[in-house]
């Protein structure tokens, strides 16, 4: 979709016009065209030539209100409407709005700005050769700011054909200025109502009712983790994304290693996407339509234009950045056209939550006790708070009214009409919608948590029931029945100090490891992949391999609907894997970030969907068919091949070279290197692309035989839990003999002092990854004093840790002086 190419107009002309082409206007215009015509026009003109898409249109301007506004002598009647204005009185606010609109609406338009609008839709409709549908949106002159979105505030109107059609809703457009939302969010904001003007954008539809489309930001809209792009899907016209209608699809890329020329997709979730938006040949502009099971079941975009997507998304987070002279993230609306097959951005905006906030201390929420409850609900996680409160039922935006501050707001979704009231939640719950919808956003903004796309919460949650919202839990929120204790901790992170032991974290859950990097870190010393198999994939990784040959049907029939998406079933583990790798590699890049391969024993791998038939049974399983051994024995042979390709192609294709692969219970150097022969045979060779690859130091043998075993690995990680164990004998999942298992023992310390000395003999790297120096600052204080390059803490532990060995390097740094 081509430009209109118009004739450059002095300030003075442009700031008495009615209409202005949007590849007339930039960014230094939002005060004659609004935030959001300013922005389309700034992309037409610097962007489109770097190959950014973005369709054309025109918009009237804020001298067209105004002139509206002036010439029917509207203001002196709205202030005296406006003079007893309470937006904390949900009725006083929605008579004084209705009034507002109604007064506006019911007042014609000047003959000359009908006439402008009509001539600039029929120049647009002579591009086409047809009549053109549009899309009419507001553009208020203080929108999109850096510091207020003003998103939503007032309307839009899509698919909208004809000139009769487009000054309707451009009259419309106008009259939302007086929104409820609108005035309670100028009110909240401290902005006058009589300062800001009404733009309106008529811009060429994007046949996106006919393919797909959704929204993206150029940050993670939780975390506020700048190097992810997260972009949301969903079919049809894009309003059901905005609005929370449905459960979209999300994708996240990792924009350092894209810039760098790599496809680093690290997550894709699949939406349910109930609902498709499209034109209404009735009286309405759109419908929704039922989405058929088929087209449920599968992404909606494609890799290449998942990776397209987030291209645009760096280009424009940069272009913005440098026209703010300060890091500006974005929140952008995208759009395919089922016709060309072409993707459109359609709006671009500032993002206005995290961006505004100060990094100086780490908040963070923790439900405290052991707790058995289970969640009631659970959904997507907005924000990482826990709050508490009565759960308020509200299916029709009419009982808004009734809503009384602290309680917890709970409906199928929210539109903007709700935000006077969300601003008194002290948590909100939806049935439906994904992180990019309205009741996502507004609840970020006003710093609420929320728990989104939760599917029956309405159905599970009684009126005046007593629940705690959890979002510290990772990407899933939980609603739990009564006020379960928890406790808010601040850390400073002014000041903190930098130690010579490097401190890195033990990270499981990939959804936690972007809100974990802020965590001050040098990196990841222990990424079980043992927790994504178990939590993420949940097959066992032969019933993938030999699905043909599973005996058990009901379990075959529980894979294939798992697998749905996947022809060749491995792929389903290999792509689940590489994710979740791939999201704590991405979130701690460019530290080292050191994956386990799988450490699962017999009894836990038999656990999995078709573990039973691929588990042999073996009386103590701790010390039987684990880690290195499996991995070039033909019963597990083929399905470590299916580890190693996810590693190739976090580091390979995502571009994470960041990531350190680990052989756990690894019995003797031999057996070492026939490891890493099966990894070379899988496209992992050492010391290739820079690949080092570590050992667990967990058994005597590897202390005893350290300098051989230096020989064969680049570097080690003492897991003081095995070796602990090993050490004194003690197996340790047995409760008989777990008051005699102390990592602190004599033997053990010795043992870990020995492969110190060696590794560092040998020049090899050596850290620990086990649980004793999260558990004792003694231990701590010994690995320090043995000179150990590297501790790995669980993330509760880094900073208190952090400071222990601090204090323990200057007491050791005044003593060598000495």
């Amino acid at each position: 979709m081509a430009t209109v190419a118009k004739n450059t107009l002095s300030q003075t002309a442009k700031e008495r016009s009615l209409i202005l082409w949007f590849d007339e206007v930039g960014m230094t215009d939002i005060a004659l065209v609004g935030g959001k015509n300013a922005s389309l026009g700034e992309m037409i003109q610097q962007l489109t030539p770097q190959g950014v898409n973005v369709p054309t249109g025109f918009a009237t301007t804020a001298y067209a209100y105004r002139y509206f506004i002036q010439s029917a002598s509207l203001e002196a009647k709205l202030r005296k409407l406006f003079a007893d204005l309470d937006v904390d009185d949900v009725k006083n606010l929605q008579a004084r709005g209705k009034k507002a609109r109604s007064l506006l609406l019911h007042t014609p338009f000047p003959v000359e700005l009908r006439n402008a609008i009509a001539t600039a839709y029929e120049s647009l409709c002579e591009q086409y050769n047809a009549d053109t549908d549009v899309a009419v949106r507001s553009s208020a002159t203080a929108e999109d700011l850096p510091d207020a979105s003003f998103a939503g505030q007032q309307e839009s109107y899509l698919n909208v054909v004809g000139v009769q059609g487009v000054l309707a809703a451009c009259h419309r457009c106008f009259a939302s200025l007086f929104t409820d939302r609108a005035i309670s969010y100028r009110q909240a904001k401290g902005f006058d109502h009589f300062s800001v003007a009404l733009a309106v954008g008529v811009q060429k539809m994007v046949r996106s009712d006919l393919a797909s489309s959704g929204v993206m930001f150029s940050i993670d809209t939780e975390t506020g983790f700048k190097d992810a792009a997260l972009i949301t899907a969903a079919y049809g016209l894009g309003e059901n994304v905005v609005q929370g209608t449905v459960n979209p699809d999300e994708y996240y890329v990792f924009k350092p290693t894209l810039k760098a020329g790599f496809s680093p997709i690290i997550d894709k979730k699949l939406g349910s996407k109930e609902w498709r938006m499209v034109y209404d040949d009735g009286s309405k502009f759109t419908k929704n339509i039922s989405v058929s099971p088929s087209e449920k079941g599968k992404y909606t975009l494609t890799d290449d234009e998942i990776l397209q997507l987030a291209r645009w998304a760096c280009v424009i987070e940069d272009h913005y950045s440098h026209i703010h002279a300060t890091y500006t993230p974005m929140d952008i609306e995208w759009a395919k056209d089922g016709i060309t097959n072409q993707l459109f951005i359609v709006q671009a905006r500032p993002e206005t939550v995290q961006s505004q906030k100060q990094g100086h201390v780490l908040k963070s929420y923790r439900l405290l006790g052991n707790r058995q409850e289970t969640s009631l609900i659970t959904g997507r996680a907005v924000g990482t708070a826990i709050s508490q409160g009565k759960v308020h039922l509200i299916l029709n935006s009419k009982n808004i009214d009734q809503f009384q501050t602290g309680e917890v707001l709970v409906t199928d979704k929210t539109d903007p009409d709700w935000e006077p009231i969300m601003k008194r939640a002290s948590a909100i719950i939806t049935n439906s919608g994904g992180r990019t919808c309205h009741a996502a956003i507004i609840a970020r903004e006003l710093g609420v948590p929320a728990i989104v796309g939760c599917g029956n919460a309405t159905e599970i949650l009684k009126p005046g029931q007593d629940v705690t919202i959890s979002c510290a839990e990772g990407e899933e929120g939980r609603v739990y029945a009564g006020l379960l204790p928890f406790e808010i901790q601040e850390v400073p992170l002014d000041n903190l100090p930098r130690t010579h032991t490097q401190i890195l974290m033990n990270v499981g859950n990939p959804q936690e490891a972007l809100s974990l990097s802020a965590i001050p870190n040098d990196g990841v010393g222990l990424a079980r992949t043992e927790f994504i198999i178990a939590n993420q994939i949940q097959i066992h990784p032969m019933a993938l391999i030999r699905y043909e040959q599973l005996e058990n049907e009901f379990v075959k029939v529980k894979i294939a609907e798992i697998t749905a998406l996947y022809d060749d079933k491995t792929l389903y583990f290999v792509d689940k894997l590489s994710q979740g790798i791939g999201t704590i590699a991405a979130a701690f890049y460019p530290k080292p970030v050191i994956v386990r391969m799988s450490d699962f024993k017999s009894n836990e791998y038999a656990n999995l969907l078709g573990g039973q038939q691929f588990e042999p049974h073996e009386e103590n399983p701790m010390l039987g068919w684990r880690g290195a051994a499996r991995y070039y024995d033909p019963g597990y042979r083929e399905a470590f091949a299916l580890e190693c390709r996810a590693i190739k192609r976090v580091r390979d294709e995502m571009g994470l070279i960041n990531v350190i692969p680990m052989i756990p219970f690894c019995r003797t150097p031999d057996e070492g290197r026939l490891v890493l022969a099966e990894m070379a045979k899988n496209g992992l060779q050492q010391s290739v692309n820079g690949l080092q690859v570590y050992v667990m130091c967990e058994l005597p043998n590897n202390v005893i035989l350290a300098e051989e075993f230096a020989e064969v690995f680049d570097g080690f990680s003492i897991g003081s839990n095995d070796l602990t164990q090993l050490t004194l004998g003690i197996d340790r999942d047995s409760a008989l003999v777990a008051r005699l298992f102390d990592e602190r023992s004599p033997g053990v310390k010795r043992m870990v002092a020995m492969a110190i000395q060696a590794a560092k003999k040998c020049h090899r790297k050596i850290g620990i990854c086990g649980q004793a120096p999260s558990d004792y600052p003694e231990f701590a204080q010994f690995l320090v004093e043995q000179g150990i390059d590297s501790i790995s803490l669980n993330p509760d532990s880094v900073l208190k840790t952090m400071l222990e060995v601090a204090k323990v390097e200057n007491v050791k740094s005044v003593n060598s002086e000495q």
